[in-house]
């Protein structure tokens, strides 16, 4: 069950001056975690909408390329974007508007963004994750990397905490248990990216 408790008006005003960069902790991964988070890293895929038609896709990305003309002015760059968030969340079993609420937080949507302690790109990804399920040369700062990054890690918090969401996100940004940042990531998914499409697409449960 999720557990979010500020007010959403409250979280909302936060966001104009907050930024909380991602701060994930350095945990032990068993050999079988590990291993899975490699192969998820390494099968890459060119991005593509995943969605049942290509009306519902299309649909989806003129909505959100609107929602975010004022940050990301390109419309290229914003449609190329928007895909890869789409590809990437899906394969990890993760709503596209959240993880869009969470790069809202995170960075700003900047994909060259760095966080006073170290945490790369887009979703804020620690270059410890390089070592334990990457490679060096992988550059954080790539759109699809950091976002197969990104994806992959929230995805394997969630299994940690069985689909518990206000947990995983904790997690995530370092700060287990508190609640300012899940709220925050919610207050931004449901305030600037909600989308209403009938599909009802859903944070995975495990």
């Amino acid at each position: 069950m999720l557990k979010f408790f500020a007010p959403t008006l409250l979280c909302l005003s936060l966001l104009a001056t907050t930024a909380h960069a991602g701060a994930q902790r350095e945990e032990y991964l068993s050999d079988s975690v590990a291993s899975s988070l490699r192969r998820s890293i390494a099968d890459r895929i060119e991005p593509r909408l995943m969605f049942a038609n290509k009306a519902e896709g299309e649909a989806w990305l003129d909505e959100m390329s609107e929602r975010l003309k004022s940050r990301i002015p390109d419309e290229f760059v914003r449609r190329k974007l928007l895909t890869a968030i789409h590809y990437e969340a899906t394969r990890a079993g993760l709503d596209p508007q959240m993880v869009l609420g969470l790069i809202h937080i995170e960075s700003r949507f900047n994909r060259y963004a760095i966080s006073p302690v170290g945490a790369r790109g887009l979703m804020q990804v620690m270059p410890f994750w390089q070592r334990a399920i990457g490679t060096p040369d992988q550059s954080l700062f790539d759109m699809n990397t950091n976002l197969r990054y990104g994806c992959s890690i929230l995805r394997h918090y969630l299994n940690i905490e069985n689909g518990d969401l206000f947990r995983a996100l904790g997690r995530y940004n370092g700060s287990l248990g508190k609640a300012e940042y899940p709220n925050l990531v919610y207050s931004a998914w449901k305030g600037y990216y909600d989308w209403n499409d009938g599909v009802g697409q859903k944070v995975a449960q495990k």
